[in-house]
């Protein structure tokens, strides 16, 4: 299987990446985060007005909601690190910026049209002109007007960031690559210390209006969370975290170790107010998650992770978090109304709605996204040529294996 050659950095041979499964594994686990986030709320943002929750008794449901509730938001955070990081990974000397951008593009724009048609033929044609327009762009989250924001087919939202991040890599990764392999933690603390200042920045923000449930107002709310430039800190971290693991700087700390901080943060987000809960109690655990993953992967122990179902379920996944808006907020009322149901049986139904949601996304997936990556990503003309190594002799094969993370994020 060949893994795509990266630029040579300071202090570092010419190589070739080694495969990271685990990642694309972890992939779902962070679209899984955004689904139970949406899938435990208690009212339904396309109907009000009307009971949403399955639950039944409200001793299990106002609990369960409010303890996914940042679940939502550490997920998308965790897309945007792992983006930073998979494209610096799988980042490849002599490939053309125009070849990169076209990749992106298939990636992202077909399973958006088809989700963007569906919403809007299904519950979002009241959409005003000034917010469909731009959302079927994808440059809908540079206004500040909710109505645009929270546009269409919600989850769209966060591509926005990711077609900036997409846009700024060729600059952004000359610069990563400067950097001495002795001043990568110090990078990675500035990027840190960005989140920290956009937190700190957001209550400054002025602006008045307040949308129900929110703790800030419209304009804090979207400059922290949906405005793309102060995502950047958290895609530029996960670039710098890849360069430390390439560099052989990242110390041998586990999955397990990192697993328990990304606890203690998450409970940080549940119980701090935004925006401190957005991103600023995860970002670090969240990147030692992947770089704890990804330095397995290499000693050979990635373990459940980059089994044969975690790396379906992480192909998948990007379709799996474009379909929740279809399933869970559509589908879901027109098939059930606004009723509950007790504990057992609403648990049941939560796992159908999941089943029904992985449906949904194998289906976009297998007939929109694959045929088109299959299709499209691949340039006529390859990137430069390098002189191959005995490893690139024996393992090469078609560039876009499914199995090789290449910024394939949500």
């Amino acid at each position: 299987m060949a893994v795509p050659r990266t630029a040579t950095t300071a202090g570092e041979p010419p190589q070739r990446r080694a495969t990271l499964p685990s990642l694309t594994g972890i992939r779902f686990l962070a679209a899984l985060l955004v689904f139970l986030a949406h899938s435990t709320m208690l009212f339904n943002p396309l109907q009000p007005k009307e009971p949403f929750t399955f639950f039944g008794d409200p001793d299990v449901a106002k609990p369960l909601a409010e303890f996914f509730d940042s679940a939502g938001n550490v997920g998308v955070s965790f897309f945007f690190v792992l983006s930073g990081f998979v494209l610096t990974w799988s980042s490849t000397p002599g490939d053309r910026i125009t070849g990169f951008w076209r990749r992106r593009a298939v990636k992202v724009y077909p399973n958006h049209v088809v989700t963007w048609a569906l919403a809007m033929l299904l519950f979002a044609s009241a959409t005003p002109l000034h917010a469909w327009l731009p959302n079927l762009f994808l440059v809908h989250t540079f206004s500040n007007q909710a109505d645009t924001v929270q546009s269409v087919n919600f989850p769209s939202w966060s591509l926005c960031a990711e077609l900036l991040f997409y846009a700024l890599f060729p600059l952004f990764i000359i610069l990563v690559r400067r950097i001495a392999p002795g001043r990568l933690w110090l990078w990675a603390g500035a990027m840190v210390a960005g989140v920290a200042a956009v937190t700190l920045v957001t209550p400054l923000i002025p602006g008045d209006a307040r949308l129900p449930g929110l703790e800030l107002t419209v304009n804090q709310q979207w400059f922290s969370y949906a405005f793309p430039p102060p995502r950047l800190f958290e895609f530029v971290l996960g670039m710098i975290l890849a360069r430390i693991v390439i560099a052989g700087r990242w110390p041998r700390v586990g999955l397990l170790p990192s697993t328990i901080l990304f606890a203690v943060g998450y409970y940080g987000a549940i119980v701090a107010p935004a925006p401190y809960s957005f991103s600023l109690t995860t970002v670090v655990p969240i990147g030692m998650i992947i770089c704890a993953a990804a330095s397995a992967d290499l000693r050979g122990e990635g373990g459940w992770l980059c089994g044969r179902t975690m790396v379906w379920l992480g192909n998948v996944s990007f379709a799996f978090y474009l379909v929740q808006v279809l399933v869970i907020f559509y589908a879901r009322p027109q098939l059930l109304g606004g009723h509950t149901f007790g504990t057992v049986a609403a648990f049941g139904l939560l796992i159908a709605l999941f089943l029904a949601n992985l449906l949904a996304a194998w289906l976009l997936y297998g007939l929109v996204e694959k045929p088109m990556m299959h299709r499209w990503s691949r340039s006529r003309k390859g990137p430069i040529p390098g002189p191959p190594t005995t490893t690139q002799q024996t393992q090469s094969a078609p560039r876009g294996t499914e199995h090789v993370p290449t910024g394939e994020t949500v």
